[in-house]
């Protein structure tokens, strides 16, 4: 998380926290994003991402049958440096908390 984004993830973080079970990091992004695909965690969320960062994690989920946004609810996460992932029967919950 860059600067920019700090206060940012922090209120998300909180909200986030709040109204789950609890909030988890693996330390990469990836992995984060396999665990999504396999069900271990329900969602993740992250800015600043590159793209060749997380591209095989965002595969893995979208062959898993999950959700890969920007917190807009936008699809084309290339060109964004947002990123939210979860099934699709929590995703619009899940950005409405982000």
């Amino acid at each position: 998380s860059t600067p920019e984004y700090e206060e940012k993830f922090i209120n998300q973080y909180t909200k986030i926290t709040r109204d789950s079970a609890g909030v988890r990091n693996m330390g990469a992004a990836s992995l984060d994003l396999a665990y999504v695909a396999a069900g271990r965690f329900d969602g993740f969320w992250q800015y600043g991402s590159e793209i060749c960062r997380v591209a095989a994690g965002i595969s893995l989920v979208s062959e898993a049958g999950g959700l890969i946004t920007n917190f807009k609810g936008g699809f084309d996460v290339s060109k964004s440096s947002e990123i939210v992932a979860s099934n699709p029967h929590i995703h619009q919950d899940f950005l409405n908390l982000l």
